[in-house]
């Protein structure tokens, strides 16, 4: 931010961070606010510059600032140490010429910052000390700095917090044999000592911070991608740092599906909502591991059911027990694609039984749902999914998942040496594939076979619903229309080939026929694109209104019957599936639609209408909304199996005969630019590669690792170092 006044005589600049740094989980999970101020004397005489940072005390009651030599700690006395209520917070800087007034005039109205503001002008800052403890009193910590005519100077302040326990205030009380309730630390208090601690930590390391942060931001917004795309991909990077995610005792990772003003929305790293969040995966692989080995452990029932939601403090027994179909086999993919970004044999094989329990479970006899009850690897019982509902019969959507799951299980049981289990995965992939693209597509689009009007389909469940402990006629049959509710039936879905989406971005080939998905998308792009909203009948959350566009999460041609009540909010718009629409447009050649898709999203979330950082859902900073950072991986057409050393790009656009984008995988992360004249270069930021082949869509003359030549052979575009070679610094190949 650049100040500015026509009055002032000097110019000056904050830069505000917090580390986002790829591949560095720690240093990126600091809980600490960074400043850097900068003064500019542009004037011909000598000045003297005051920075003053005001923080008030967050407490109520029983607080007290507390002054230290260079800021203020703010603390409060009511709760224990082991209270999930305690806390403090510190402002600190390193500069020498600090003045601290730990509290502002104690008054009414406008005392305080009467006071403060008529001493602040006078330049001078007196300390100002109560013998009584108070409530929100505000401190100012200032710095003084004198500069000569042309000099800059910057001075650097620290906003730290430190909750060190934290507990399962949306739950039932958890309380231990005393009545108190049962805690367990943040991650950052199993390094940190106090909030003082972390602000010493972040100015000690603030320039090597700051430098590193800088690096991801330049090569993230310097990508040669259309604007509305890298501002997706980056904006939406911010639900990483709100309170819709957290790190556990152990540093694992833990995410509601957003967040409400005082409290998280939907609880425990939601399976099938997290299924679409790319940015984890890429970025902070670890974390992303680590809520594949949470899930597996302690979400896996005695049925093989999972819950899709994890309970904390972890190990809690909770509710959840239905499980569902996206989530479950979502999961088995998320793991291959885990194992092809790390290339780790030691995770596959920790998480690997639990897996293949978990894909298994479709055809178990265990399995109340019935999804592949007669083992013909298609999708029939009853299928609960990530609009809240279940579906009955086959459906394009959730047999993709199941079909992708299956695949990847394929490859995941081969490489572990388990043949058997791997042919059976085949042979049921193959039956299930052929009924997808034979049954289920209608020609224009992939839909949902069942008749609405047998009631025996819903006769054959009995029993409980879990949408709201009603029995499951009552929830899903409507008996004034004699039809079951909330199907997609003959609707084109916005995620009806959402499985081809993941099998794009992870190497899986074609589940769904090439021919038939470029018709379904030009169908989607057709059906459920809606350029403006105006006179969209909508009765559900209205995240799109009068001239925004969007696309829907379920459409409804004039030519086919439309359920009486349909799919669940089949007339909104939700961020995150339309960029995995628009991410499978663009994989698929569609860059003019798929590019009309994303600029409507950020064209409604423009700063204007609404918070470009917070694409909102069933709660603000919705981690769904991290399905933008794929597109990066799309545009730049990479491929990533670190199993065997492999990464691949093929650009789909390019910006003066160039393409430019970060990419990451577990051991190293950096930038890519590829030349259509025939050149390309990998410069690394962090960490390292190991590689044994590279695809590009050129054959090189020359390979160049860290400025030393390396032997390759090059055949049908793939480029192999038949010794391997690490990579420190720089790939350059051309």
């Amino acid at each position: 931010l650049e100040f500015a006044h026509g009055k002032f005589p000097g110019k000056v600049k904050m830069e505000a961070f917090n580390p986002f740094i790829p591949l560095d989980e720690d240093a990126s999970s600091l809980p600490a606010a960074f400043f850097a101020l900068t003064f500019e004397n542009d004037t011909d005489a000598e000045m003297e510059y005051t920075a003053a940072l005001s923080v008030q005390n967050y407490f109520e009651e029983q607080c007290e600032n507390l002054p230290l030599e260079k800021g203020v700690k703010f603390i409060q006395h009511k709760f224990g140490e082991k209270s999930p209520f305690t806390g403090e917070l510190c402002v600190l800087t390193d500069e020498e010429n600090v003045q601290v007034q730990s509290n502002w005039f104690r008054g009414k109205w406008f005392d305080g910052p009467t006071v403060f503001w008529n001493q602040f002008s006078a330049g001078d800052l007196p300390e100002r000390t109560y013998e009584t403890t108070g409530s929100h009193d505000i401190a100012t910590t200032a710095v003084r700095v004198t500069l000569a005519p042309g000099e800059k100077r910057t001075v650097k302040f620290i906003i730290s917090w430190y909750f060190p326990n934290n507990y399962n205030y949306w739950y039932e009380p958890l309380l231990d044999e005393t009545g108190e309730h049962v805690t367990w630390k943040n991650w950052y208090a199993t390094r940190y000592a106090g909030a003082q601690d972390v602000a010493q930590y972040a100015l000690e390391h603030f320039d090597d911070l700051y430098a590193r942060t800088k690096v991801f931001r330049d090569e993230l917004w310097n990508a040669t991608l259309p604007a509305a795309v890298v501002e997706a991909a980056a904006d939406n990077l911010a639900v990483l740092k709100s309170p819709t995610v957290l790190r556990l005792e152990d540093g694992s990772f833990y995410g509601w599906e957003g967040v409400h003003e005082l409290a998280g929305s939907c609880e425990g790293s939601c399976q099938h909502v997290w299924n679409y969040t790319y940015a984890l995966p890429y970025l902070f692989p670890r974390l992303e591991r680590s809520m594949r080995k949470l899930d597996y452990k302690y979400n896996l029932m005695e049925n093989g059911g999972m819950r899709f939601r994890l309970t904390l403090p972890v190990g809690r027994p909770g509710g959840w027990d239905m499980p569902c179909v996206d989530g479950q086999m979502g999961g088995v993919i998320k793991t291959y694609r885990d194992w092809k970004i790390c290339g780790d044999d030691a995770f596959l094989r920790e998480v690997w039984p639990a897996v293949k329990t978990s894909l298994e479970f479709a055809w178990s006899d265990k399995n109340a749902c019935r999804w592949d009850a007669d083992k013909d690897g298609i999708l029939e019982g009853r299928q609960h999914h990530t609009l809240d509902m279940e579906l009955f019969g086959p459906g394009s959507w959730l047999e993709g998942f199941y079909l992708a799951a299956l695949k990847a299980g394929a490859e995941m049981a081969q490489h572990l040496g388990e043949e058997q289990s791997a042919k059976e995965y085949l042979d049921l992939y193959e039956k299930g594939r052929k009924y997808l693209n034979e049954e289920l597509f209608n020609g224009e689009y992939f839909d949902q076979k069942v008749d609405l009007t047998d009631r025996s389909i819903l006769e054959s469940y009995g029993g409980i619903s879990t949408l709201n402990g009603g029995n499951i006629l009552v929830d899903y049959w409507n008996e004034e229309a004699g039809e079951i509710k909330y199907q997609v039936a003959h609707g084109s879905a916005i995620d009806q080939m959402l499985a081809q989406w993941h099998a794009d971005l992870m190497g899986l080939g074609d589940i769904f026929d090439a021919d038939k998905t470029d018709t379904a998308l030009n169908s989607l792009y057709k059906y459920n694109y809606v350029s403006t909203m105006r006179d969209f009948f909508n009765p559900c959350r209205v995240f799109s209104l009068d001239g925004d566009a969007g696309t829907v999460i379920c459409a409804y041609p004039e030519h086919v019957e439309m359920p009486v009540i349909p799919v669940p909010y089949c007339q909104e718009t939700m961020t995150g599936f339309e960029y995995a629409a628009a991410g499978l447009m663009i994989s698929r050649g569609k860059l003019k639609e798929g590019e009309s898709m994303v600029k409507a999203i950020r064209d409604r979330f423009d700063g204007d209408k609404r918070n470009p950082f917070n694409e909102y859902e069933c709660g603000n900073n919705y981690a769904r909304s991290m399905a933008s950072y794929a597109l990066l991986n799309v545009y730049g057409g990479y491929e990533i199996d670190m199993t065997r050393g492999f990464l691949g790009f093929a650009p789909k656009t390019y910006e003066n005969g160039v393409f430019c984008a970060p990419f990451a995988v577990d051991s190293g992360w950096g930038s890519v630019k590829v030349e259509q004249k025939g050149a390309a270069r990998l410069t690394l930021h962090g960490g390292s590669l190991q590689l044994r082949s590279i695809k590009l869509p050129f054959a090189p003359e020359a390979v160049y690792a860290d400025g030393k030549t390396v032997a390759f052979a090059a055949e049908n575009g793939v480029i192999t170092f038949a010794d391997g070679v690490k990579v420190e610094k720089e790939l350059s190949i051309g």
